[in-house]
């Protein structure tokens, strides 16, 4: 089935459900009663979970389609998006987080930017292995400050826990010198193949 639209095979449903997920995270993390920043953690770690399981399913199952290629990281950084955007508009990271932010989605932004200019000149960067640590270290920053800032060290305050959100900031600027890095790896073998003599045809 790879190479088809192949719009209805389970990958795909999990996909589609990773996107249905970001109105109703947005729903939740708006909310300012304690039980909403679970509700909203959970959510999104289930959202992000998908990430993982529909591209292995896809792969296993034979079911990769060009419809799920299209979406799949489509969906991935419109909820990573309204996740980081969210942070701060529902005080669930300090200022100095913001600037993390701003880079993140700005380099996002210039990856899919460069992206749709190599692929109008037949350049094709397959996503690397530290790529996709990125998005990992990034969902796990992301799970942990949607669901523990200020839950946590309000239920139980004065112990390790009130740690947890400070140690969710810190992941997530591991997260944006990854996200630093990895754009400009895309950049430089963007650059790469752009200046590469075209292969001589046989």
């Amino acid at each position: 089935m790879s190479g088809s639209l192949n719009a209805y095979s389970l990958p795909m449903w999990l996909t589609y459900g990773r996107m249905l997920a970001i109105p109703a995270l947005v729903t939740c993390m708006l909310q300012e009663a304690a039980i909403w920043y679970w509700v909203s953690g959970i959510l999104f770690g289930a959202a992000a979970i998908t990430d993982y399981f529909d591209g292995k399913l896809a792969r296993s199952r034979n079911e990769v389609s060009a419809l799920g290629t299209l979406l799949d990281p489509i969906a991935d950084k419109l909820l990573v998006a309204a996740a980081l955007i969210l942070l701060p508009v529902t005080d669930r990271v300090g200022e100095l987080a913001s600037v993390a932010i701003v880079l993140i989605i700005s380099r996002e932004l210039f990856v899919s930017g460069l992206r749709e200019f190599g692929a109008s000149r037949g350049i094709k960067v397959p996503v690397t292995v530290l790529a996709k640590w990125k998005t990992t270290v990034q969902m796990v920053a992301l799970g942990i400050l949607i669901a523990s800032t200020p839950v946590l060290s309000v239920i139980v305050p004065d112990t390790w826990i009130g740690w947890v959100a400070p140690v969710g900031e810190i992941i997530l600027w591991i997260a944006t010198a990854l996200t630093l890095i990895t754009g400009w790896d895309y950049l430089v073998t963007t650059l790469r193949q752009m200046s590469d003599p075209p292969s001589p045809e046989v």
